[in-house]
């Protein structure tokens, strides 16, 4: 059975990547003065204006308004022409400490006022609802092949500008790539598509014969083209005006980009600008962590990882692992196993992935997961050898 599969992703220009850089870099440089802070960081954009919103409590002292425009500045939107402009683009800053309600919940779980002497039992979920974790052996990096070939080359695309070797390219891009799939597995690419901004004075031709070259041609392997893929470089013709001047931002709008390209469920919840007591971020990663090193020991070839959970309460209200029929062993044996070998309240894997450090500023582009460039902790296979020995 063939199927036609695709994911996307975006460049740090794009506006709602904009947003979602801006707010986990206020959330490290919080971390970094205060490992405890609590934040829930967002922000929208604009034409030329930043509202930064949301709740905060740190020992920290930040300066809110130089980090976002650190941010802006380190992305490319340093010209006027851009219309968006780091240093002088309007920033509004709406912050507030965290409701004391939530505080209430997250601070003394319902296990620790049962009078649970377990440390993990100390912190409840800081929300209710579900996360999910993917991993599949289709990659060296365990993700999806369309999600993974078009992180590479939207990387790749802001290299050749950063770097100047295509100067003329502007910070706001998109890339996807459509892959067949034969069986389940991928056989060829169908079509890559990527779409940049650039500047007024340069031809629609030149464009496409360069990205051809420099961006295509460096990523993506011979053996998975042929004479029948499709190359689709800025199809409306004209892309000069990006960013936020075209389309307003948003923090966590990209939450498909961020995970796993549509091959996985999803539970709904944004990870950027939230701190590791909201599970939306950290049980998400831990998710991650668990299936990705279940299919590295060879448990099944893909498989998702369920977690549900309740505010102010440690332990998940539900796990589950679909193995969409892969598994070595039954769903409902490698669910047992999970439970058995996993702790999922939010203080155990707050110290299991070490996420009171300042990491994740570094994990708002280019997707969270199947990172090979930075050093993230939930990426880590260091229980394959342990789960080898329960097949």
């Amino acid at each position: 059975m063939k199927k036609l599969l695709t994911s996307e992703s975006v460049t740090q220009g794009h506006p709602d990547k904009v947003c979602d850089q801006i707010s986990d870099a206020i959330l490290d440089a919080y971390l970094s003065q205060d490992e405890n802070s609590r934040v829930a960081c967002e922000v929208v954009a604009s034409y030329n204006t930043l509202f930064i919103t949301g709740e905060i409590t740190s020992k920290g002292n930040v300066d809110v308004e130089q980090v976002a425009r650190d941010v802006i500045a380190k992305i490319g939107y340093n010209k006027k022409e851009y219309g968006f402009e780091s240093k002088n683009c309007e920033i509004i800053i709406k912050l507030n400490e965290q409701s004391p309600d939530i505080a209430l919940g997250v601070d003394n779980s319902q296990e620790a006022k049962g009078h649970s002497t377990d440390p993990y039992d100390k912190i409840g979920a800081g929300d209710q609802g579900m996360v999910f974790g993917y991993a599949t052996d289709e990659t060296e990096e365990y993700m999806p092949m369309p999600l993974i070939l078009s992180h590479k080359l939207a990387k790749k695309l802001a290299e050749v500008r950063e770097n100047g070797e295509l100067s003329y390219l502007r910070p706001d891009g998109k890339t996807q790539v459509t892959v067949e799939y034969v069986d389940g597995k991928p056989k060829k690419i169908e079509t890559i598509l990527i779409s940049t901004q650039h500047d007024e004075d340069v031809t629609l031709e030149t464009i496409r014969k360069d990205l051809m070259e420099k961006v295509i041609a460096p990523i993506i392997d011979k053996s998975l083209v042929d004479e029948n893929t499709k190359y689709l470089v800025n199809p409306t013709g004209r892309f000069v005006i990006g960013g936020p001047v075209s389309d307003s931002g948003l923090t966590g709008r990209k939450i498909i980009v961020d995970t796993y390209g549509g091959f996985s469920r999803h539970g709904g919840g944004a990870y950027s600008g939230k701190d590791a007591s909201k599970v939306d971020r950290s049980a998400s990663y831990m998710a991650r962590y668990i299936a990705k090193n279940m299919v590295a020991a060879g448990l099944a070839k893909k498989l998702e990882v369920g977690v549900a959970y309740s505010i102010g309460i440690a332990k998940p209200v539900s796990i589950y692992v679909d193995s969409y029929e892969t598994g070595v062993l039954d769903d409902d044996r490698l669910t047992e196993i999970v439970k058995e070998k996993f702790d999922l309240r939010p203080a155990a894997i707050i110290d299991t992935l070490g996420l009171k450090k300042p990491i994740f500023a570094q994990t708002a582009v280019y997707g969270h997961y199947g990172r090979c460039d930075v050093n993230l902790p939930w990426e880590r296979l260091d229980r394959v050898e342990e789960l080898k020995k329960l097949i």
